[in-house]
């Protein structure tokens, strides 16, 4: 099955008179996943600047509200409406795989992630251009390939082989019926990136062999502390809690944390586990190559490159990646 370019808005109408549609749309310079109302998404080009997770983790969520009284009273607000996510790249794709282990499969499932989650479609593509700072194959991902989307769309030219992987895939066919048709058009999708750090497959035990090595200190000397990394990063996922509060009511929300922040890991009594932006660097690093395969036998690096392009002060996790294949250590 494969569906016209030119339809592309046509189906993303169809889409949107059943569910929410997030597509990728520039506003301002800024290429990020927003609510589609018309006009033609931007899917040629590299990835886009920022990752499609606020979709499913928003950068705030309110959890609760509450009321207090005679007694306490709250209503959950964590019901989450029926939406799509269009054009997600294979990087993001697999980001937000990654997410589901750390919310929905790792222990007590998370209900407004997976509230979310489970009514949430989405559909790939796969990738026209990589982008220069781009990585995803060293870590183990095909820019061209995204088996856990619901439904993949495979460039062919003037149009886009279209695969449902799934029944929820299969219910996007079917909303999109009358604008596919049949044939033998051929994918030409063959992006590769250029960018190809030396990921080794020791890398995750050979980080925790070099925990005291200078090699942190050089990565971190340019660092000004700032967080942009983990806010444009797709498999990021710190938060905090707090709670609103006018007079006897009030909300809980969460919203968006930074282990890159300096009082992330301060505890009662003044202490910080991690006093100076080395051992912040180092607890990213470490957590994105090393502790999260431990856990789960995958690196929570996709590759997507955005970190390195996003820096102000140009750290780059790639050449970090390489840096350490150098490095000999006994042992």
């Amino acid at each position: 099955m494969y569906l016209k370019k030119k339809d592309i808005e046509k189906a993303l109408s169809a889409l949107a008179k059943e569910m929410a549609v997030y597509a990728p749309i520039e506003i301002d310079g800024v290429r990020r996943f927003q609510l589609w109302n018309g006009g033609e998404p931007v899917m040629d080009g590299a990835n886009t600047d920022l990752p499609p997770k606020d979709v499913l983790f928003p950068e705030r969520e309110d959890m609760y509200s509450f009321q207090i009284g005679d007694s306490f009273n709250y209503q959950n607000l964590g019901e989450a409406p029926k939406c799509a996510i269009f054009a997600i790249r294979p990087c993001d794709m697999e980001s937000i795989a990654r997410m589901d282990k750390v919310f929905i499969e790792d222990g007590e499932a998370d209900c407004y992630y997976s509230s979310r989650r489970d009514n949430c479609l989405t559909i790939a593509l796969s990738c026209p251009e990589a982008g220069e700072n781009c990585f995803c194959e060293s870590m183990g991902l095909d820019p061209n390939s995204a088996p856990g989307a619901d439904v993949f769309l495979a460039d062919a030219g003037d149009s886009y082989l279209v695969t449902a992987n799934n029944e929820k895939g299969e219910s996007v066919l079917k909303i999109w019926k009358d604008l596919l048709a049949k044939g033998k058009a051929e994918a030409k999708a063959d992006t590769h990136n250029t960018l190809k750090p030396n990921v080794t497959e020791d890398l995750p035990k050979k980080l925790v062999k070099l925990f005291e090595e200078d090699i942190w200190d050089e990565a971190t000397r340019p660092c000004l502390k700032c967080g942009t990394c983990t806010y444009v990063c797709p498999t990021c996922y710190c938060f905090d809690i707090n709670n609103e509060k006018a007079g006897s009511e009030g909300v809980t929300f969460r919203c968006w944390d930074s282990c890159m922040y300096t009082d992330y890991a301060l505890i009662a009594g003044g202490v910080n586990e991690r006093p100076t932006k080395k051992e912040r660097l180092r607890n990213r690093y470490m957590h994105k190559l090393s502790y999260f395969n431990d856990q789960h036998g995958k690196s929570l690096c996709v590759g997507c490159g955005r970190c390195i392009s996003m820096c102000p002060s140009h750290l780059d996790i790639a050449e970090f990646i390489n840096k350490a294949a150098e490095v000999q250590y006994g042992g």
